[in-house]
């Protein structure tokens, strides 16, 4: 099956948990924390309205084909939680497919350039 087949909830839920881990991970390199100190970091990071932050950051950077992923992933009809804008809920879901997308392709150097200009305080690793 084609990366660009899979439902965009599909694409979604590997985006976030790939890029939750890098997150993660990067953090880990910067703070020599407890758990729990570390987890609040990383929920400032990854919470909606910050994903949705680090998809504006990224958009001029996107290939046509990357931005065509966006488009279909923000047009996309997803339940959004209470507390959320839910265009921010959109965005993040937009950047989350778009995580999911590069790295099921297999493309490791593009995912990390893309999570490093989402996040340029922060150093990424191939996983």
């Amino acid at each position: 099956m084609k990366t660009l087949d899979l439902p965009i909830s599909t694409l979604a839920y590997i985006g976030d948990a790939v890029y939750e881990l890098q997150i993660r991970l990067s953090l880990l390199k910067l703070y020599a924390a407890k758990a729990g100190t570390l987890h609040r970091e990383v929920i400032k990071l990854v919470n909606a309205e910050a994903q949705a932050e680090a998809l504006q950051l990224v958009l001029p950077y996107l290939s046509e084909s990357e931005i065509q992923v966006v488009k279909r992933a923000g047009n996309q009809s997803v339940p959004s939680a209470r507390n959320i804008d839910p265009a921010d809920y959109r965005q993040a879901t937009a950047f989350e497919t778009l995580i999911g997308y590069i790295y099921l392709e297999g493309n490791t150097e593009r995912l990390l350039d893309l999570l490093s200009k989402a996040n340029p305080d922060l150093e990424f690793h191939r996983l």
